[in-house]
């Protein structure tokens, strides 16, 4: 969540960072209530130092009375005051309790203040284009989109038939070139320095808040009721908790991690849209980096994982641009966001592929994450993640952009080390 000793130093300035995403509104009920709340503990702490003070005359009071009977009475007296008292500090309290709760709810609809270089906008097609790597793709045939090129190796049919739509089986060649995929991604995210994770992908509550997650996007997520657990949409969420009301050594900073996993969508809104294939699918696979870093290096690791990612592109012999999205595109919890999108001859336009996110102390504040330098006090860490490949769209992007005219794929060199096959076949 935001901070809320910006929001009282700087209200001005967090409004108008707010206005930008379309959001300054939200900003009215937090100043509201923090402001009750303020003017409430003063009365509350006021009333328990009167209490105290009350207290300890009562004994002064009541160890007199042996000698001096007055001092009986008087110590009788000032209970009575006492229990009047108390009255209204249990009153006061409890309201304090209500605008507490009230504040915290209000905070929680609250996005991250985005960077003043992302572009204005709402949809995708606001984002500004920063580069655009390696030719688009020309064939001298009609391409085929990738469940052509698949064969029977991307099975939806059965998957329907199974699950439900937006499910389907990867099978033969289409598994080996995912796995194959995904293999490469976690070894060149090892050689700098991300830690191999395969984390739970049912979570708590607690988790889908701290991520920014709930209550915004609780629409989208799978929830198993019986339990109080829900199916994550990316290992951005546990591997976020993984430090979690943890307080990390600075000269261990940046801590890296990726996380191989399922993840699961409900897709609400999507109705209509990417239906036919494994584009926009309900279950599917990722590598995904998240990386806990000290907040004055966190725009450089942004480009970092950036950088990461398109190197993997590279390696997969893609073409593709990457853009700067939007601010009224962001989620709630990014402050500034970049995706890489591929080039689908099948489409004849680029979509995303991948993407990466800075969300400074955004989600470590709600994480209670944070980090100490040798001498001092703890301080907020910053968060980032971003996609490092996926079973859905970067399988697509292989597939499309290196179709034969023949109609099989020539698989890139680089996986051919990972047990991929060189050519994939539609036909056997």
């Amino acid at each position: 969540m935001i901070d809320l000793r910006l929001v009282r130093s700087d209200p001005d300035m967090v409004r108008e960072a707010l206005a930008r995403r379309g959001d300054a509104a939200l900003l009215d009920p937090v100043l509201t209530l923090d402001t009750e709340r303020r003017a409430l503990q003063v009365q509350v702490d006021e009333l328990r130092a009167e209490r105290n003070r009350a207290s300890e005359t009562i004994g002064q009071l009541k160890r007199a009375a042996k000698d001096d009977p007055a001092a009986a009475e008087q110590a009788d007296a000032v209970s009575a005051e006492m229990r009047t008292l108390k009255d209204t500090l249990d009153g006061l309290e409890e309201s304090l309790k209500s605008v507490d709760e009230q504040l915290d709810t209000a905070l929680l609809v609250v996005p991250n203040l985005p960077h003043p270089d992302s572009p204005l906008g709402n949809t995708d097609e606001d984002a500004r284009e920063l580069r655009v790597v390696g030719e688009i793709p020309t064939f001298d045939f009609e391409p085929r989109d990738h469940l052509e090129l698949a064969g029977s190796g991307i099975d939806m049919e059965r998957g329907a038939r199974t699950s439900g739509s937006r499910f389907g089986y990867l099978t033969g060649d289409i598994a080996r070139l995912w796995w194959a995929i995904s293999r490469m991604a976690l070894d060149q995210l090892g050689e700098g320095g991300f830690t191999p994770v395969v984390p739970p992908v049912l979570v708590r509550e607690e988790a889908m808040f701290a991520t920014g997650f709930f209550p915004t996007d609780r629409q989208s997520v799978y929830s198993l009721e019986d339990d109080d657990l829900f199916l994550v949409g990316t290992s951005e969420v546990p591997l976020a908790a993984l430090h979690a009301d943890e307080i990390l050594v600075a000269d261990e900073l940046p801590l890296r991690y990726a996380g191989l996993s399922s993840c699961f969508r409900r897709e609400a809104g999507a109705a209509g849209r990417d239906t036919r294939g494994i584009f926009r699918l309900h279950q599917f696979e990722k590598v995904e980096m998240f990386s806990f870093c000290h907040p004055d290096k966190s725009w450089d690791e942004h480009l970092h994982l950036l950088a990461l990612e398109e190197s993997i592109a590279q390696k997969l012999e893609l073409t593709y641009r990457v853009v700067d999205i939007a601010v009224g595109d962001l989620g709630a919890s990014a402050a500034r966001k970049y995706d890489i999108e591929t080039w689908l001859p099948s489409q004849q336009k680029f979509r995303e592929m991948t993407s990466c996110s800075n969300c400074t102390d955004y989600q470590a504040r709600r994480l209670d994450a944070r980090f100490r330098e040798e001498k001092g006090s703890p301080q907020t860490l910053h968060t980032l993640n971003g996609t490092a490949v996926t079973s859905s769209r970067t399988v697509i992007s292989v597939l499309e952009q290196h179709q034969q005219k023949d109609g099989t794929v020539a698989v890139p060199q680089a996986l051919l080390h990972y047990g991929a096959p060189a050519v994939i076949d539609p036909r056997t």
